[in-house]
C-alpha cells in the first residue's frame, strides 16, 4: 500500500489510533474515521473525513465503506466486553458489508495476550492473563472469537490481525517486527508504526501475529 489509499479508521481517537491516523496522513494516504466523540481527534487534515457513530449504532456500514481500499479496527472498551462481544458482533456485520464494497483489506489490532487460533499462550502469557490482566479477560475473549470468525469464515478478505504488547505512551523504542512466537512491550507510537507498515504486507495476510524488537 505504497500508493495513496482510502482507509476507514475505526478507532482513531484511541491512544494507538491518534498515533496511527498522524502516520497516515502524513505517508499520504485519505482517511475516513468512525469517532463517538469526533473532538478528541486532535488532528485537522484535508485528507481526514471525520463521522461521528460507535460500534453500538445502527452504522449504515456500505456508506462507511464507500470508496474504500482497507479497513483498521484499532477498538477495545474492557468494561463493555466483559458483558458482550462488541468487536465480534461488529466484525460479522463489517465483513459482508466490505465483500459488497470490494474493500479486500482489513487490520484489526487485538492484545498480545489474545491468544491465536490454534495457538495456546506461553505459559508465562497464560499467568499474567490470569493475574496482572485478569480484569481484561473479557476483551481478550472477544479478540479471541474475532481471530476465530475470521479464520473460518472470512478467508475471501485479505485480513491481518497484529496481537499487539501495547505499554505505554512515550518515545519510540525502535521498530517493531512480526513475530509469531514473541511479543515486545510496544509504545503506542511503534504500534502504529508497524499497523502502517504491515497494512502494505501481502505476506501478513491470514496471520494473527504478534510482534517484537530485533535486538540489537
Amino acid at each position: 500500500m505504497t500508493t495513496p489509499r482510502t482507509l476507514l479508521v475505526l478507532g482513531a481517537t484511541g491512544q494507538t489510533g491518534q498515533h496511527f491516523t498522524r502516520l497516515a496522513l502524513d505517508a499520504g494516504h485519505r482517511l475516513r474515521a468512525l469517532a463517538r466523540t469526533p473532538g478528541k481527534l486532535a488532528i485537522e487534515h484535508d485528507d481526514l473525513e471525520v463521522v461521528q457513530g460507535s460500534l453500538d449504532d445502527d452504522l449504515d456500514l456500505d456508506a462507511l465503506l464507500d470508496g474504500v481500499d482497507a479497513v483498521v479496527m484499532m477498538l477495545g472498551d474492557a468494561a463493555a466486553q466483559r458483558d458482550r462481544q462488541v468487536n465480534t458482533i461488529f466484525v460479522r456485520s463489517l465483513v459482508p458489508a466490505m465483500r459488497r464494497s470490494g474493500t479486500r483489506r482489513l487490520l484489526y489490532q487485538a492484545g498480545g495476550l489474545s491468544a491465536a487460533p490454534g495457538r495456546p499462550l506461553a505459559p508465562a502469557l497464560r499467568i499474567v492473563r490470569r493475574t496482572i490482566a485478569r480484569g481484561y479477560i473479557g476483551q481478550h475473549e472477544d479478540n479471541e472469537a474475532v481471530m476465530r470468525y475470521l479464520d473460518e469464515d472470512a478467508r475471501d478478505v485479505e485480513w491481518m490481525v497484529h496481537r499487539a504488547g501495547i505499554g505505554s505512551d512515550g518515545p519510540s523504542k525502535g521498530e517493531l517486527h512480526r513475530s509469531s512466537s514473541i511479543i515486545s512491550i510496544g509504545t503506542f507510537v511503534d504500534c502504529a508504526t508497524y499497523n502502517l507498515r504491515i497494512l502494505s504486507d501481502d505476506s501478513a495476510v491470514h496471520t494473527s501475529d504478534g510482534s517484537r524488537y530485533r535486538r540489537r
